[in-house]
């Protein structure tokens, strides 16, 4: 079978949802015997958003192969439990990089370089990329930003061309779309809707299903207006209400017969009806916990949830595991003092402390880890928060003043992080981290080889600096372990506290691993840790 295409785009406004209708449809297709991947196309300049400061964009996160790339595709590793990879992440920055450099190398024979042809065609080359591999049946394209967005039209234009050179049933357009409510007239409007599929059609794309967000049901009648006014078929608006959770999205969508409609559509072969067994378990178990427990999570951006989003997802995933409820409390990093900390940590089950780059908030992550050390709270440190552990360690253990990393004080007298040697020379910041999947050696007898029950792992990773091996040695000895190690670098990946209930500390992203039906070892021990803490209080 030929690979089928189906492009998601949206309209009115941002933020309704691509990326969990577009995870959601393809778990539907999934979970039908059919083999699908999903990949976004972005408009920003940026070549990805490793550089975005997370206020900008949320959560830059990271594949095996080391893109840095949209959250949303998280959202699709999670929803179907297949890694993603640089080719599932494209922006308008990346696209033009590519035509630019083709042009500096004569590649277009001296013709002059447009936006048509030669931007949309590499666009175009881009969206079929993924299906011209053989793996899989379905390829799901979401258009980000808005229908009518200048940043959009080379995007829509080539999704156009697309459509008419593949020709028909073999692509299908998805357009997501608000139906808001208006409470002093106290109805729905279908306006925007219309407009907005008006823009997508004077672009050249008739869309073939809508998908209207509402926070009230839409009746028949209003159904059948906007087909009526936008063109398609009554039984292909599809109603998306607010859901409880991103996850209950699939069997709101099922229920709306949303597959169904693109099956039809794409004229697939209609195979056993979807098996989604395993997702309304994990549904069961979400929502009917027999215990609670509170974890504070100490980060610098937690004015936005979406720039821990991984880490939130990756709680609900161990939670659900655990049959527990995870309540989050966020804590400003910046606003923990000594003075503070008991007060601010009180009643607190388990401790996080989040990754991130910089000085702004390192005082008060370490803070944190001295007050859950001292007195015995569990404790799992990610990224930064693992070199917050160790300089904390550093400092009030072993007695070493003002130990540091050098990221935050280049003179300190003992750098227990250090910049990686690898990482000297390097003075571009986009893409040149030590990033995507690497070897870790757990030690067996640690509570590491324990939570992962084997001793050889990979995990995913985003950093410059690393643990000073130099320091190694008097760690160990006041009872800091380093229990995982880089085999082929000997860099320092997983540290511990011998005498702690639960201090674990990680280089890396444990929380770019988890799914719905693979919640991440590192996260569900934690919970566990969490709730036992919780009981013995």
């Amino acid at each position: 079978m030929a690979t089928k295409y189906i492009f998601v785009t949206g309209g009115v406004t941002s933020s309704l949802g691509k990326g969990i209708i577009s995870a959601s449809l393809a778990k539907l297709l999934q979970a039908r015997g059919f083999s699908v991947t999903i990949q976004k196309f972005d408009p920003y300049i940026n070549i990805d958003p490793g550089t975005l400061n997370p206020y900008e964009h949320g959560e830059c996160f990271v594949t095996e192969d080391g893109a840095e790339t949209d959250l949303d595709l998280g959202h699709y590793e999670r929803f179907l439990n297949v890694p993603t990879s640089q080719a599932n992440n494209v922006t308008t920055g990346r696209i033009y990089y590519h035509v630019i450099t083709q042009e500096r190398q004569g590649a277009y024979l001296g013709k002059t370089v447009q936006v048509i042809p030669h931007i949309t065609d590499e666009i175009k080359r881009r969206l079929l990329l993924l299906g011209q591999s053989g793996e899989y049946d379905i390829v799901i394209t979401e258009i980000g930003g808005c229908v009518g967005d200048i940043e959009s039209l080379p995007f829509i234009e080539a999704v156009r061309q697309l459509r008419w050179e593949l020709g028909v049933n073999e692509s299908c357009v998805i357009h997501l779309t608000l139906v808001p409510y208006l409470k002093a007239a106290g109805e729905l409007k279908t306006k925007p809707t219309q407009h907005s599929v008006r823009d997508l059609s004077e672009a050249g794309v008739q869309p073939d299903i809508l998908v209207c967000r509402s926070e009230y049901p839409i009746p028949a009648d209003l159904r059948k207006k906007i087909a009526l006014f936008c063109n398609v078929k009554v039984n292909s608006v599809i109603e998306s209400l607010d859901a409880e959770s991103i996850y209950d999205v699939p069997l709101l969508m099922r229920k709306e017969k949303l597959d169904e409609r693109v099956i039809s559509k794409l004229k697939l072969p209609h195979k056993a009806e979807p098996n989604l067994d395993s997702w309304k378990e994990f549904l069961g178990r979400l929502k009917n916990p027999t215990d609670e427990v509170n974890i504070a999570l100490v980060g610098k951006y937690v004015e936005l949830p979406d720039a821990y989003k991984s880490i939130v997802e990756s709680f609900i995933h161990a939670g659900a595991y655990n049959e527990c409820k995870v309540n989050i409390k966020w804590i400003q990093s910046e606003h923990v003092t000594d003075e503070n900390v008991a007060a601010m940590l009180s009643g607190m089950d388990g401790v996080l402390v989040a990754p991130g780059f910089g000085e702004r908030g390192f005082r008060g992550k370490l803070e944190a880890v001295r007050f859950v050390r001292e007195n015995n709270i569990p404790f799992l440190g990610i990224c930064l928060g693992m070199q917050c552990a160790a300089v904390e360690f550093a400092q009030n253990v072993l007695g070493l003043q003002n130990a540091a990393s050098t990221e935050m004080d280049p003179n300190t007298p003992h750098p227990i992080i250090d910049l990686m040697e690898d990482q000297k020379e390097v003075t571009q910041k986009g893409g040149t981290m030590r990033l995507g999947s690497y070897a870790c050696e757990l030690k067996k007898g640690s509570k590491a080889y324990s939570i992962y029950g084997k001793s050889k792992i990979t995990e995913r990773h985003r950093h410059r600096y690393e643990f000073n091996n130099n320091y190694l040695a008097a760690f160990e000895e006041a009872g800091m372990h380093a229990t995982g190690i880089n085999p082929e670098t000997g860099l320092v990946e997983v540290i511990e506290l011998q005498q702690h209930p639960w201090f674990v500390a990680a280089q890396y992203h444990p929380e770019l691993k988890s799914t719905v039906l693979n919640p991440h070892p590192l996260f569900v021990k934690f919970v566990k840790a969490a709730m036992n803490h919780a009981k013995s209080n």
